[in-house]
């Protein structure tokens, strides 16, 4: 099988897989699926004790992507900062969006939600569903944080929630 053009992707490079966030390559290998052989991404997505495998030829079209540039963390945690911007729609259809933007994979969509989503201690309780959209959204973008600072997630953490809590005074 000939490989005509050779991946972006590399075993050991990070990558963000929109369904599941920060993943690592560990390998790429052949697999055998309905007689034909594919080559594949091996992902794995330690917090989650997850292994994906990604055709290759596949990856871009699912929306699988290198991490994010220095610059967009930056422009994300500004995001942070901004006024939740919270529509007057049922929260049915604004969980649908603040899901979709989750699952998008986009850095900035993910901050938004966090934005529109997060609480000050004196602010009224959160719903359930609320606190898992933002949990999910948290948890995302503060593993992207780490991943491109090289730091660890409680460091990521902390930088997101000193925005949050700056925002709020």
């Amino acid at each position: 099988m000939s490989k005509a053009k050779k991946s972006e992707f590399r075993p050991d490079d990070f990558v963000v897989y929109p369904a599941h966030g920060v993943g690592k390559i560990v390998s790429i290998e052949e697999q055998e699926v309905a007689g034909m052989s594919l080559e594949m991404f091996v992902i794995s997505f330690e917090k989650d004790k997850m292994t994906l495998r990604v055709p290759t030829a596949r990856a871009a079209e699912i929306g699988m992507r290198s991490l994010a540039s220095p610059d967009l963390v930056e422009q994300a945690l500004t995001t942070l900062k901004g006024k939740a911007r919270v529509k007057r729609a049922m929260w049915s259809r604004r969980a649908q969006e603040y899901e979709q933007k989750i699952n998008s994979g986009d850095l900035l969509a993910i901050a938004e939600v966090v934005r529109d989503l997060h609480r000050n201690d004196d602010q009224r309780e959160q719903s359930y569903s609320e606190r898992q959209l933002y949990e999910a959204a948290l948890d995302r973008l503060t593993r992207e944080v780490a991943a491109v600072g090289g730091i660890d997630a409680e460091g990521a953490q902390k930088k997101v929630d000193e925005v949050l809590v700056a925002r709020a005074a």
